[in-house]
């Protein structure tokens, strides 16, 4: 399955149309899982049904385009925290949002990786982009001397999806367990 990509520019009205409904499905989504109604969808994103099957011909096309974003937000995300922070704090800030994004969409990519081929352009983007983003946080606070040599950034995703998934349903333990992670990750202990 392949996300919606027009081949030429899109006129500004669809363009804002396109973003509306992507706004709304990413909320929808959040809230309801995979399975939001897409009439609600285009009601929320104050279009008609006809209009949202314009841009995504089914539910798979618009859940990917929705992944697909949110991966891309995420990943942009460290590059801006690298640019504003320091890169310990770029790393502790970037672990925290992969940890809530996990928590507000597990439902929505696990659905997604379920149905998807491993292969397909927008899986191996999501992909790439997102252990550059760990790669590039990571080796950033590495080369600061404060994050451990041996750590990987694949080590990084795994933290972060680790206590997502287990804080789904305890949102308020995620503090707690990204605390001991990140105190774990350090080459020397905390000065606190």
């Amino acid at each position: 399955m392949e996300a919606a990509s027009p081949a030429k520019p899109m006129r500004a009205d669809a363009r804002r149309n396109y973003d509306r409904i992507m706004l709304a499905a990413q909320e929808a989504f959040a809230e309801q899982g995979p399975d939001a109604p897409l009439e609600e969808i285009a009601r929320r994103a104050g279009v008609g049904i006809g209009t949202l099957y314009r841009h995504f011909a089914n539910r798979d096309v618009l859940i990917e385009a929705v992944y697909r974003s949110n991966i891309e937000q995420l990943s942009a995300r460290a590059h801006e925290l690298l640019d504003t922070e320091s890169p310990t704090r770029a790393l502790e800030l970037w672990l925290r949002a992969q940890v809530d994004w996990v928590m507000a969409n597990r439902s929505l990519a696990t659905t997604l990786k379920a149905g998807m081929d491993h292969n397909t352009p927008t899986f191996m983007l999501c992909r790439t982009a997102i252990i550059g983003a760990a790669t590039a946080v990571l080796e950033a606070a590495q080369s600061e001397g404060t994050i451990r040599a041996d750590i990987e950034p694949r080590d990084l995703l795994r933290f972060g999806h680790g206590i997502g998934v287990a804080c789904e349903t305890t949102p308020e333990s995620a503090d707690r367990l990204l605390a001991v992670t990140l105190d774990g990750l350090r080459t020397a202990p905390p000065s606190h």
